[in-house]
């Protein structure tokens, strides 16, 4: 069992930036893909980006160029850095973990952005 914990997220003016940390259980974090999912409220949880244990990252078209997926296995952590935050990125935030079909799901943490 691979316990997921975020952490970073609140309430940011439209244009502002925040990190979102995601801490994994377990010491084989290296082997997973990671990824960050959001769901905003009455719509479908959607990816938004996603990173594999070789480094290739892939993001919704909605976030290109403004969001960017990182790791460090040393920590067992992976991040999500956002830029030029827009109203529409307003969401609960969940961290995802995947090893051989296998996928475990974070608690999830609120980004509101507002002015």
């Amino acid at each position: 069992q691979v316990q997921l914990v975020e952490s970073g997220g609140g309430l940011v003016q439209p244009g502002g930036s925040l990190r979102l940390s995601c801490a994994a259980s377990g010491n084989i974090f290296r082997l997973y893909t990671m990824g960050w999912y959001r769901q905003a409220p009455g719509k479908e949880r959607e990816l938004v980006a996603r990173i594999t244990r070789g480094g290739s990252t892939n993001y919704a078209d909605s976030v290109k160029g403004r969001f960017t997926i990182s790791r460090d296995n040393a920590k067992n952590t992976v991040y999500l850095q956002m830029n030029s935050l827009k109203p529409e990125d307003t969401a609960v935030y969940y961290c995802n973990a995947d090893h051989l079909d296998v996928v475990y799901w974070g608690q999830g943490t609120q980004v509101t952005v507002s002015s």
